[in-house]
């Protein structure tokens, strides 16, 4: 069978027709191969850049917070410690008054005594009053002031009455026991470890003088025959919950920590306000303060002997 010009004509012009739709796709196919080949190629440096650039700033980020930290501490810890200055160095209210009188009651021991029968504190000057009938005679005086209980005569009296006051949660009770079992007093045994439970348990009740004595344990070692042993960290925060409270011994002790360690200001501080509080050694401390700097005083020459006997 023949094949016409004009048959053969049509063909070429599709065989013609189809070579070149076919090579413009292909063509077409490989430039955007190109492109898309290059494309992938940019965006993985640009991921890259972006990636060292976000390192970088993480790493500045992280640089600027550990600053910010450590400026946020040392300020934070600055503020705190003028918070606790302001509490320390606050004057305590004064002192209560005697029952009896209603004059305030002596700072010195001396000038006080805790009764175990009623439990509470007169001054000496009622203690000793004499005492007169309604005729006007001299009686015995041997009796509470306050509730009119005869004096015990025995070591037992006395324990027993301590005793029955310190179950009945009377705090200056608790706190005088554990002066006698620190002392070994009224035939009980000299027990450190009681003495400090005793103490504890005497400022929880609202005592805040029983911290002086076991701040004195700490500082002089009392304990270190029983395991506790000489911790000046500790002497100094149970004097400060002590001077905070109204202890004068407390805030003397503290002056005479301070002195030592060459605080002059913070010592001669603590000392004028054991001074208004009517501590009256703390007075010749402070006169002497430039004696005191010079030459490294002995503070303490007074204090063990007369541990904690405040009531």
């Amino acid at each position: 069978m023949g094949i016409s010009i004009s048959n053969l004509s049509e063909l070429i012009s599709y065989d013609v027709v189809l070579s070149l739709f076919v090579g413009l796709f292909v063509l077409l196919f490989s430039i955007g191969w190109f492109n898309l080949k290059s494309g992938s190629n940019n965006d993985d440096k640009n991921n890259k850049n972006h990636d060292e650039e976000n390192n970088n700033e993480r790493f500045v980020t992280a640089e600027l917070h550990d600053k910010d930290c450590e400026e946020h501490s040392r300020l934070a810890a600055g503020r705190a410690a003028e918070v606790h200055d302001g509490k320390l160095f606050k004057q305590p209210p004064a002192a209560e008054d005697c029952p009896i009188c209603f004059l305030r009651l002596p700072a010195l021991d001396t000038g006080r005594r805790y009764n175990d029968c009623c439990g509470k504190r007169i001054c000496s000057g009622c203690i000793h009053a004499p005492l007169y009938d309604d005729q006007g005679n001299e009686v015995d005086n041997q009796k509470c002031p306050f509730c009119r209980t005869p004096t015990p005569y025995t070591d037992e009296e006395v324990i027993t009455r301590l005793i029955k006051r310190a179950d009945a949660n009377d705090p200056l009770a608790v706190h005088q026991l554990g002066v006698c079992y620190c002392r070994g007093l009224y035939e009980l045994p000299k027990d450190i470890i009681k003495a400090l439970e005793l103490w504890h348990r005497a400022a929880e009740l609202g005592y805040p003088q029983a911290y002086c004595g076991i701040g004195v344990v700490y500082e002089f070692g009392l304990g270190v025959e029983v395991g506790v042993d000489v911790d000046k960290k500790k002497a100094k925060h149970y004097y400060e919950l002590g001077a905070m409270g109204g202890c004068e011994m407390a805030r003397h002790n503290l002056g005479n920590i301070e002195a030592r360690a060459g605080n002059m200001s913070r010592a001669l501080k603590h000392w004028m306000i054991a001074v208004r509080s009517g501590r009256s050694e703390s007075s010749n401390l402070a006169l002497n303060l430039p004696h005191q700097a010079s030459n490294g005083p002995s503070l303490y020459p007074h204090l063990v002997p007369y541990l904690c006997s405040s009531t």
